[in-house]
């Protein structure tokens, strides 16, 4: 369970409690009222703004309608008035916040579970293989739990990436993501690991941060004997060595459970590190925010001493950050150059995700002219 703390409320004048489940994070609601069929979406719309669960009774569909209704009404565009447009890095804050007050509100919505991860509403689906995939074996069948509508769905999305694979036409296979994982979609960072100049001779590699393990991979189908593939998340080491078992890669990848490096030295370390340095307001979000750009200066500052002379470190880094005003160009080489550190080489390639085309995304302007870049760093 991820969470031990009780959810309550009244029905049938009887007070009742559950076991609350939220892998966001989030803390029980405090007010929760029982509602079906017959609320009206405005109606919700106002409880869950202010604050008031809604335990659902009615029919599961229903339920999805009314999350879609009440979704509607959150993304409902204001009426621009005449202020000026903000700097990126606000416009980047306020969108940070207005999906945090999004994911609050569409939150409310709450689905009581059986402790055999049953629904036990009308019309509900089976959805007991994406929770065991998502939280593990089920308990107890009597130790009922509470979460919210929509983290469900995201369980369910997420057990349908996982059965259906991620294509990686550098690799010539699939990979398949875990829940809680980064699934490998945007593939211009894979590309350019997969047709980056190898150092001479590189018999052994270092992945750092490896998630699925997709850059692992690549580096042992470009015929690195050995990669060390480390990660602290014990969801992403499983996924990771669910997917070297797929692909037969088990003897070339060794994983290693350590927050960024494992021991010694390497001629070749490659890392893909978050690239927002920004808070994560979730456990779930850490694959995209970098709070204080911790992995990046780690992996920076760690660098020098586990390369090999003549070795090369790959930064794979987009320069999203720079367009939002959160990080300068200046910044990141500084850093290069205080960890002892000197640039080699660098390939560039822009993103092709559907967010680059979107001008209605908040963020349009910043995407449009996002860069993402391998850098090849070296001793100085």
């Amino acid at each position: 369970m991820s969470s031990l703390s009780l959810i309550e409320w009244t029905e049938g004048g009887t007070t009742h409690s559950a076991r609350w489940r939220s892998e966001s994070g989030a803390p029980p609601p405090q007010h929760v009222v029982v509602a079906d069929d017959r609320i009206t979406a405005d109606a919700a719309y106002r409880l869950a703004s202010a604050g008031t669960a809604l335990l659902w009774r009615g029919d599961f569909q229903n339920a999805r309608q009314l999350l879609q209704a009440m979704a509607r009404r959150i993304d409902r565009k204001p009426r621009q008035g005449a202020a000026q447009t903000p700097d990126p890095a606000t416009a980047f804050q306020r969108y940070r916040q207005a999906q945090a007050r999004r994911a609050r509100t569409l939150g409310m919505l709450l689905l009581p579970f059986d402790g055999d991860y049953q629904v036990p509403l009308r019309r509900a689906p089976d959805v007991r293989q994406a929770c065991s995939a998502a939280y593990g074996p089920a308990p107890d069948a009597h130790e009922h739990f509470v979460t919210s509508l929509r983290e469900l769905l995201g369980l369910i999305g997420a057990h349908e990436w996982r059965k259906k694979g991620v294509a990686i036409p550098a690799l010539g296979a699939r990979i398949y993501p875990h829940y809680g994982v980064f699934a490998p979609i945007r593939g211009e960072y894979v590309d350019l690991v997969a047709t980056a100049p190898l150092p001479p001779a590189c018999k052994l590699a270092f992945d750092i941060g490896t998630g699925s393990g997709v850059l692992a991979a690549v580096l042992a189908r470009r015929g690195i004997a050995r990669v060390a593939a480390t990660d602290q998340d014990p969801r992403a080491l499983a996924c990771a060595a669910d997917n070297m078992e797929r692909l037969a890669l088990t003897g070339q990848v060794e994983l290693v459970a350590v927050d960024l490096f494992p021991a010694g030295r390497a001629p070749l370390i490659v890392c893909n590190p978050p690239w927002i340095p920004y808070s994560a307001s979730s456990p779930l979000e850490r694959a995209v925010f970098d709070p204080d750009s911790r992995m990046l200066m780690g992996f920076l500052g760690g660098l020098a001493d586990h390369l090999e002379p003549g070795g090369e470190g790959w930064l794979i880094l987009s320069d999203l950050a720079e367009h939002l005003g959160l990080r300068t160009r200046t910044e990141l080489l500084s850093a290069v150059d205080a960890a002892g550190l000197k640039v080699i080489g660098r390939q560039d390639v822009r993103p092709h995700h559907p967010r680059v085309a979107d001008v209605a995304d908040p963020l349009h302007a910043a995407r449009a002219k996002e860069v993402t870049s391998l850098w090849r760093l070296a001793l100085r």
